[in-house]
């Protein structure tokens, strides 16, 4: 895909030509009867053929944003996916997507034909044949018959029932309000709705007001209050969720389901769409955050060599996968072209690319994350306590790591036996001394994050409880102070942010490589894929780079890790402890005042 990485990515048509070039190369995989995208031999928790139709699906979001911008490039491709419909909702055809039960996976997928009817109606449904039309129609409608999660499923039956209403065809209007109802419950406050108390994540991007301000583009007249409502929740996003972006575009690794990797900035094409913006975010500087983090995207290895987006995050990664991240998951990324259904005269694609700069610090309560960048906004490192997760794969480390940045992401664990197997970066892990698997932070006793810093109470083992706060003090230092209450001697290790390891050079014979250092308690690995480095302050015995085992960190498949380490005696014990953070090669030659005297 080296077309996509060189591309400018700067005007519509340059995102259509993105869009297609993503599309097509899923043309060869359609099953026979187009019904189905079969991508990959890996598997989910659900069988091949809902994978198949999923992938199919996703594909769609891509096509139906081109359908309804007008783009006539889009034709030979709708003709195939156009096909594959027709064949899957027949239940005569050997490619029926077959009839659903209750919470299934099905359901994720039925909100793509519901927003197609809802922007596209007359080329998605209209024209097709009369028997289609039908089939489509009872298919879809099984939605309504059957439970599901309490969560932000409840918009996918949202989408088919407006997409009904767009088409003139009986929708379950009852279902309809009493999900909207249901909805309105995970709404909290300042524009952030949560699937569940504890889990905070990018899931009220996706779902909640990306649906929402589906809903408030095409529901306008029959529903203006709501509509309303829901454009006002996402003017106040807005401003909260470019924090989460920094200067070159790239987006906060956080949370489940980040192989859906440029879906982070979908947000802003559906505020394009429905027509909202905020104070200092008009739409040249949405348009910015949009391109920006699409472009930072297609510059990472994220397709094989045959165009496919593959299941990971920078590169082809398994091990931080879910068991609900099928070969065409990824493709719900393909939400983020839905700027593409705006035409070219729109004011949205008018108006000049902006540079958008938020405050160095924010904090936001609502999700629990303390956001911080440096002046040059070429690094946002959030700070977290009070996000839990235990549902899906590795959410340890997707939720409760110390410290998440842009520039460096972090690592999940293949193995507790060692440092290297768990790659504990942006963690203070504990084990007892001389056995036991290491364990880092999985949830909190009590919690508080503020705008000066985040502090908690946690319990890694039984026997350990330890306080820490963790303490911003410029963009680029941040302080961790611990006090540890053991019941039996420990062995303790704390890390800074992963680093690419090496890269090959010009010639595949050499190769470019970060430097490191450990010597008495400091660890410091620096170099042209940035600088990670770590100075104990008060408590630590000594410092050693760790080589954690390859493919744990979701950027860099090979990394070092900068590692402070002791052995605590049972008692209660203080631990300080700097952190610095650059893009560049940048050690540090002096640790500052400001951050000093946080040892005393």
């Amino acid at each position: 895909m080296e077309q996509l990485k060189h591309s400018p990515l700067r005007t519509r048509q340059d995102m259509i030509d993105a869009a297609l070039a993503i599309i097509r190369p899923t043309v060869k995989y359609l099953t026979p009867g187009k019904a189905r995208l079969m991508l990959s031999a890996t598997g989910a928790h659900y069988d091949e053929g809902i994978a198949g139709m999923e992938g199919f699906s996703r594909v769609l979001f891509g096509i139906i944003a081109l359908l309804a911008g007008g783009v006539p490039e889009a034709e030979p491709l709708w003709a195939e996916w156009r096909e594959g419909i027709i064949h899957g909702v027949d239940p005569a055809h050997e490619e029926y997507w077959g009839d659903i039960g209750p919470f299934d996976q099905r359901m994720v997928e039925m909100a793509t034909y519901g927003l197609g009817m809802a922007l596209a109606p007359r080329r998605f449904f209209h024209e097709l044949p009369e028997s289609a039309r039908d089939n489509l129609y009872r298919w879809l409608n099984q939605i309504n018959r059957y439970d599901m999660p309490r969560n932000n499923w409840k918009f996918f039956r949202v989408m088919v029932n407006v997409g009904f209403l767009m088409v003139g065809r009986a929708a379950d209007e009852a279902m309809l309000e009493a999900d909207l109802a249901e909805l309105e419950t995970h709404y909290t406050r300042d524009g952030w709705y949560f699937d569940a108390p504890t889990q905070r994540d990018y899931y009220t991007i996706w779902a909640f007001h990306y649906f929402s301000l589906i809903y408030a583009k095409v529901m306008a007249q029959r529903d203006p209050e709501r509509c309303e409502r829901f454009r006002e929740r996402a003017r106040m996003m807005l401003p909260r969720f470019a924090c989460w972006f920094d200067a070159e575009g790239r987006a906060l690794p956080y949370g489940r389901s980040l192989t859906y990797r440029f879906a982070q900035s979908d947000f802003f094409a559906a505020c394009a769409l429905a027509q909202v913006q905020a104070p200092g975010l008009g739409y040249g500087e949405i348009k910015g955050l949009l391109l920006r983090n699409l472009r930072a995207w297609l510059a990472l290895p994220i397709f094989d060599r045959e165009g496919i987006l593959t299941v990971g995050y920078g590169y082809p990664n398994l091990v931080a996968s879910e068991g609900y991240n099928a070969p065409g998951s990824p493709y719900w990324g393909m939400k983020v072209f839905m700027a593409l259904a705006l035409p070219e005269d729109h004011p949205f694609w008018q108006a000049e690319e902006a540079p958008y700069a938020p405050p160095e610090r924010f904090c936001d309560e609502q999700v629990r994350l303390l956001l911080t960048r440096d002046e040059k906004n070429r690094q946002v490192i959030a700070f977290t306590a009070g996000n839990h997760a235990t549902e899906h794969m590795h959410e340890d480390e997707k939720y409760e790591k110390f410290a998440y940045s842009t520039k460096f992401a972090f690592s999940v664990i293949k193995e507790a036996s060692t440092l290297g197997k768990g790659a504990f970066d942006s963690m203070l892990a504990v084990k007892r001394v001389g056995k036991d698997l290491w364990h880092g932070r999985s949830g909190c006793d009590t919690f508080s994050v503020t705008e000066e810093k985040v502090v908690f109470t946690w319990r890694p083992m039984e026997g350990v409880t330890i306080d820490t706060e963790l303490i911003p003090v410029t963009g680029l230092w941040h302080v961790r102070r611990h006090v540890i209450h053991a019941g039996c001697a420990i062995e303790a290790a704390e890390a800074a942010f992963a680093v690419c390891r090496d890269r090959a050079g010009d010639r595949l014979c050499d190769r470019v490589r970060t430097a490191c250092e450990a010597e008495g308690t400091a660890a410091i690995a620096h170099g042209p894929f940035g600088t990670s480095c770590i100075y104990g302050l008060k408590g630590y015995g000594g410092a050693q780079i760790v080589y954690p085992e390859p493919n744990t960190n979701l950027l860099e498949p090979r990394t070092v890790l900068p590692t402070l380490k002791c052995t605590l005696q049972p008692g209660v014990t203080e631990l300080v402890c700097a952190v610095y953070a650059a893009e560049d090669d940048d050690k540090p030659k002096t640790i500052p005042e400001e951050v000093l005297r946080y040892a005393e």
